[in-house]
């Protein structure tokens, strides 16, 4: 998988000393391309579990194959508390859950705003945060320059969230956000 992805694309990497060497922890990366999944999952140890939107799960072969690579279906929009649940309970059982915040793909590269419900899983999991941002040349395409970094581990207790309490949510996910940010700075 590594070479196919070395042709498609002309790959670094930078931060791998920040992986963890144990489970429990969730990555949070920014999203542009579909392989994203592959990038950020490429220099680490663990399986990764990802979050993905539902109607992937209905395509066929695609479903398949993603599912037995480790993802799971949230129904976007929705307040999905199974999603959340499953989740929690891949962190609790020491596994790494992968998640992009923004919640879709960037079209033209620009970080979203974060969706609340990485702070909400960090929070009820107590799972320690790995900021990831990957960045592209434009326009993406077939041998574009991809710079793959890890950051800093930001460790739950820094998230500082109170019984959930929204505005807690809310900054600890701008916290989050502005991590993968400061990671697509050149």
């Amino acid at each position: 998988m590594g070479t196919a992805m070395r042709i498609w694309h002309r790959i670094s990497v930078e931060g791998v000393e920040n992986l963890p060497d144990h489970g429990g922890y969730i990555i949070c990366s920014n999203h542009r391309t579909n392989l994203d999944p592959l990038y950020i999952a490429w220099k680490g140890q663990f399986q990764l579990y990802f979050m993905a939107k539902a109607e992937l799960f209905h395509v066929p072969v695609l479903g398949f194959l993603i599912k037995r690579l480790g993802a799971f279906p949230v129904e976007r929009g929705k307040g999905d508390t199974s999603a959340i649940d499953h989740a929690i309970e891949i962190l609790q059982s020491g596994r790494v859950l992968a998640i992009f915040p923004e919640g879709t793909r960037s079209k033209d590269g620009k970080l979203l705003r974060g969706k609340s419900g990485i702070s909400l899983i960090a929070s009820r999991s107590g799972a320690d945060v790995l900021p990831v941002g990957i960045k592209y040349t434009e326009p993406v395409k077939f041998r574009s320059k991809i710079v793959i970094r890890y950051g800093k581990l930001i460790p739950n207790s820094e998230l500082t969230i109170v019984d959930n309490k929204p505005s807690d949510i809310k900054a600890a996910t701008t916290r989050i956000m502005s991590a993968i940010g400061a990671l697509l700075e050149d």
